[in-house]
This record gives C-alpha cells, structure tokens and sequence, in this order.
C-alpha cells in the first residue's frame, strides 16, 4: 500500500487541520465528508482509498461523538436495538455491494432528497422536547430505518447524518437534540461496519487514516459538547447551513460532472 503522502508532514498536517473541523462539524449536523474527501482527493490518494480511508477516520470520530451524547444520557442503547441491528446488517449488505451496485441514478437524486431535509427543519418548525423524557421509542421502524440508511452509508455515504436526523424526528417523539444522539450513534454503527469491509479488502491507509482520525476525535468531542450546550437553537442553523452546502456539493458533482 502507497505511503508516500504519509510521510510528508505538510499534507498531514492540513489533512488533520480538515478533519478537525469535519469532526467538529459532524458532531454537530453531520456532513464532515463534505470536507474530508474532497481534502483525500486532493492531496493525491487513489479513490478507491479515499472511500476507506475517509471512513477510518470518520469512525473515530462517530464513536468519540456517540459517546459524549450516551454520556450525557441523550442516548439510550436500549431503546434502540433495532435500529442498531438492521443499521448493522445494512452497512455490511451495502459495502459489499459498493462496486457492484448502479448507483448513477441514486447520486442524481441525492442533492434532491439532501435538500428537502434541510427544508423540512427550516419550515417544518423544531420539536420540543416531551414532557416525559424517557417516554418509549416505537420499534416498529426502526429495523427498516436502520436497515435503509446503514444500507446507504455503506455504497455511499453523503448525507446520511442528515437522512437520520430528519428521519428520527419524523417517527419518533424525541427533540432536534436527542435527534442529533441518535444520528451520531448510527453513523458509528454504520462507519464500523463498512470499515471492516475495506479492511479486508485492503482499501485503508492506515498512516493518514490514524492521523485524521485522532483529529476527528478532537473536533467531535468538542462539536459533541457545544452541541448538546448549545441546545436545538445552536443545531438548527448549523444542520441547515451543512445541509444546503451537501446540496451543492452533491449537485456540482453529480449533475454538472465536476469532482
């Protein structure tokens, strides 16, 4: 495996500076890939180690974030094994797939479906928290949320804090705060899985992958806390800022032809 660009300090240093933002970010509204893989690309490293690498990294940072919020009992496990099961077989089924699945058209509708999140939390008003904090989670969805969206992060990825922020506020009676929890827990669940299929298929470099990582951890634990700080009036604009930035992103790309 490759490793010049590892060695140069300068590259690791700027990829690590990206990542810390991107993990500050993510923690918060998701969407650190925004930043990390357009970072990966242009430093030189093959694509097909962008994928594995980028998820390395962002695995750290999913877990350092997940914690934060489980810590200040804004997840609870428990209440979501469902989704955490179907999350985990999904990300497996779709990074196995990753290169064998047609995706063009997915990746036209992206910056669509990305965009129609953001417009639901800008218009759509903020839930309130319930009364009764630990009222149930139905379980009923929760294996073919887990199931759609660990499926999707697993053959693409963009945009899959956003899809489970939006989507948990829709089915489920928790506020944009324990939203954001319950994102962060999955994109871990999702990223830990995908990342052990690119381990075995050799797609990881590990000497950047590590470095960007433990910036990631840095930025999340920091995003995590500013966040759960901040409350839903911090989340909001941020989510939607990331979320409309997405859009563009994925549309510059997969509708104009440009990397």
């Amino acid at each position: 495996m490759p490793f010049e660009l590892s060695t140069d300090p300068t590259t690791l240093g700027l990829l690590a500076l990206v990542a810390f933002i991107a993990g500050f970010i993510d923690a918060i509204a998701g969407g650190g890939g925004l930043l990390t893989t357009p970072a990966l690309l242009t430093a030189g490293l093959p694509p097909h180690l962008v994928l594995g690498t980028n998820k390395l990294s962002s695995t750290f940072g999913a877990a350092t974030a997940s914690f934060t919020y489980y810590r200040r009992r804004l997840f609870h496990p428990r209440q979501w094994q469902h989704a955490i099961w179907g999350t985990l077989v999904g990300a497996f089924a779709g990074a196995g797939v990753a290169h064998y699945l047609p995706a063009e058209w997915l990746n036209r509708m992206l910056p669509l479906v990305v965009f129609a999140c953001g417009l639901y939390l800008l218009f759509g008003g903020t839930p309130k928290a319930p009364l009764d904090s630990e009222q149930p989670i139905r379980k009923k969805w929760q294996g073919t949320q887990g199931f759609s969206l660990g499926f999707y992060d697993g053959v693409a990825g963009p945009g899959t804090g956003a899809f489970w922020t939006v989507s948990s506020l829709l089915l489920y009676p928790i506020d944009l705060v324990k939203a954001s929890g319950v994102a962060r827990s999955m994109n871990f669940v999702s990223n830990a899985a995908a990342l052990s299929v690119f381990i075995c298929s050799g797609q990881v470099d590990w000497l950047i992958g590590l470095s960007m990582g433990l910036s990631v951890m840095v930025g999340a634990f920091f995003g995590a806390r500013t966040a759960i700080g901040g409350g839903a009036k911090f989340i909001r604009p941020v989510f939607i800022t990331v979320v409309l930035g997405l859009t563009v992103r994925l549309a510059w790309q997969h509708w104009f032809g440009q990397a």
